[in-house]
């Protein structure tokens, strides 16, 4: 009768490895529109289990069929958390060991953008610093390790050297180009007129515009930053991680993106 109080170690490892997961699910989902349909899926794998611990045939029938042909679907729903999901465990895999880690090693990975000297700096900061005196919009990715070649691929590749003119010219209102992110490596404008993912997080302030927003889903789905200058006030803007600062000065920005290639 008292049989499954038999606990092993292995039974342990399992509970722990489950709940482990769960609050992964939770910490990934929690910031957008999706933790609402997660919680719904949830109840309903509980009340699943309940009505099979209550021999309730019909009902247990039902829910099963429900959860067990609905795995197809969720697939598709979830598609953009579980891309995160996997590029953010494959970065603390890869990445985040450092370059002596045996998978960085395994798959060679180095990382590019390490450093980021002076005079680029010197060149986007002026870049952005013009921009925002004529109320220039704006969205600069900043690569890291990600490679963000499916983002790369939207736009139209450049290679060209980072140049504050080059920068001004590519985001002026009436340049094919200027619509867009644009997303630089080290020293290099990789591409412009790139599509980035839209930010899901239901908190953002109102009066942040579509460029706030990409800025904001590009950091959320890859360890890239990126700057926004926004059209309407001028306001130059850093994101990294999921989180958005306004920055007060140009030294600040010089500042974060300095911080930005340290992490």
């Amino acid at each position: 009768m008292l049989k499954f109080l038999n606990i092993s170690f292995i039974d342990v490892l399992d509970i722990l490895l489950v709940a482990l997961l769960i609050f992964e699910i939770i910490r990934l989902f929690r910031k957008t529109s999706a933790m609402g349909i997660f919680v719904v899926i949830l109840l309903m794998y509980v009340a699943w289990i309940v009505v099979r611990a209550l021999d309730m045939k019909l009902l247990s029938f039902l829910l099963g069929q429900i959860l067990g042909v609905g795995v197809v679907a969720l697939l598709i729903i979830f598609q953009p958390e579980i891309r995160r999901f996997l590029l953010d465990l494959g970065s603390r895999l890869t990445i985040k060991g450092g370059s002596s880690s045996f998978l960085s090693r395994l798959f060679k990975h180095t990382n590019e953008a390490a450093a980021i000297t002076p005079k680029v700096l010197d060149e986007l900061t002026a870049a952005c610093s013009k921009m925002s005196e004529t109320r220039t919009g704006a969205l600069i990715v900043l690569r890291h390790n990600h490679m963000l070649e499916s983002f790369i691929e939207t736009g139209d590749e450049i290679h060209s050297l980072i140049n504050r003119r080059l920068i001004e010219n590519i985001f002026y209102k009436n340049t094919p180009l200027h619509d867009g992110a644009m997303i630089i490596t080290k020293d290099t404008i990789i591409a412009a007129r790139c599509t980035l993912p839209i930010s899901e997080n239901p908190n953002i302030p109102p009066q942040y515009g579509m460029r706030h927003k990409a800025a904001l889903g590009i950091t959320e789905v890859s360890d890239a930053s990126a700057i926004v200058v926004s059209e309407e006030t001028g306001e130059i803007s850093f994101a990294e991680a999921g989180r958005m600062r306004t920055m007060g000065s140009i030294t600040e920005l010089r500042l974060a993106i300095e911080n930005s290639y340290k992490q």
